[in-house]
């Protein structure tokens, strides 16, 4: 039994271990948006096709998937211009149709904010709206989320996702400060570098901004609360994928998003994801590798500066998030992230990591360079 000095000490390390890519600051409780979006009721009500439309909250991917297979050009289009808030962030819908629908939801958002004379918020949509964007899902509620795709999706043969951790949203989703922490420069910078190892193969990456990730230092970074809010929406990504006849993705899950990774694991369809990648990580939820219950690979990879390495990784009355992936006990393949700086800097260019990162999402096993004291990370894997 733990004494009560000790315990309250253990508990404030617990803390100290889990904050996310924001620094050192105190954080807020944070309410997780949840559910379908806004416009969900209208599109439960439309019958403009004599007959009820897929629930947005209990419809699987592969009868979204079905349900537009089934409809013309027009009637699609129709459905995106009335729901786009909907269409746009229904997972199963046919991606060309999404992205249009999520460039109708931001434009309308973009002129909301031009009204009320927020000309900040005005410029992030503009932003999102340049030619040449495919924004992938949308949610104005709360601090907002995004979802983007980097390359073709639609014809890529290899894929990825990247899960972002704590202070993650709209208005941080790309950034010129900083920018390898961000969902935006990850997925640009490990897009460009399957590009170039591999010119010609189709390949696609989504930043996934698709859960409310905490703010700072606080309750919400030291427990599973937000993970498990989390963790169905990414599923769901996942599911959509699959039911579009998409690749298995490799899945990046940095900080924070190793708890929403970890947590969804077990509940996630065999075969839906190829990787499972876990960097600069608190922990899983999971005590071992084999305890995701996965059917993927999984990596892991830190590097020798980054400050979580030196917080405990540990659980106790619900605070912390288990063990570090890195360590040999938990049975993770771990990769070498030689030159990567700091917390945020595992997708910076010329590091090990982001080499190793574009590696195994092509499949190029034989090119990962293990960490140094971990040359079996690819023994069985040719």
């Amino acid at each position: 039994m733990l004494g009560k000095r000790r315990l309250t000490r253990v508990i404030g390390l617990v803390l100290l271990s889990v904050v996310g890519t924001g620094g050192w600051v105190a954080g807020s409780a944070q309410q997780a948006v949840t559910g379908p979006p806004p416009g969900a009721a209208a599109w439960r009500a439309d019958r403009s096709l004599g007959r009820a439309l897929p629930d947005p909250a209990g419809a699987a991917p592969r009868e979204v998937a079905a349900f537009f297979a089934r409809l013309d050009g027009v009637r699609r289009e129709e459905l995106a211009a009335r729901h786009p808030l909907v269409v746009g962030n229904l997972d199963g819908a046919p991606l060309s149709l999404r992205y249009r629908a999520n460039s109708l939801a931001i434009r309308a958002e973009e002129e909301k904010a031009e009204r009320r004379g927020d000309g900040r918020a005005a410029a992030r949509y503009a932003a999102f709206l340049r030619p040449g964007r495919r924004i992938l899902a949308f949610d104005p509620r709360g601090r907002g989320q995004l979802a983007e795709v980097y390359g073709d999706l639609a014809a890529a043969r290899r894929t990825a996702v990247v899960v972002p951790g704590s202070d993650i949203d709209l208005g941080s989703f790309e950034r010129a400060e900083d920018p390898y922490g961000t969902p935006s420069g990850m997925a640009r910078a490990l897009h460009a570098k399957m590009a170039e190892n591999t010119p010609g193969t189709p390949t696609a990456v989504i930043a996934w901004a698709g859960y409310t990730t905490p703010v700072g230092l606080g309750p919400d970074a030291a427990t599973g609360r937000l993970a498990e809010a989390g963790a169905p929406r990414l599923n769901r990504l996942l599911a959509g994928l699959r039911a579009l006849g998409r690749p298995a993705p490799s899945v990046f899950c940095h900080s924070y998003g190793s708890v929403v990774c970890g947590v969804a694991a077990p509940a996630t369809a065999p075969g839906a994801v190829a990787d499972l990648v876990f960097l600069g990580s608190p922990g899983t939820r999971a005590d071992t590798a084999a305890g995701l219950r996965s059917t993927a690979r999984v990596w892991a990879a830190r590097d020798a500066t980054d400050w979580i390495g030196d917080a405990p990784h540990t659980r106790l009355l619900g605070l912390g998030h288990g063990t570090d992936p890195t360590d040999p006990a938990y049975g993770a393949r771990r990769v070498s992230a030689d030159r990567a700086r700091g917390h945020t800097g595992y997708f910076a260019p010329g590091t090990d990591s982001l080499a190793n990162f574009a590696d195994i999402t092509l499949g190029a096993y034989h090119a990962v360079r293990c960490a140094a004291d971990r040359q079996e990370c690819r023994h069985d894997l040719g």
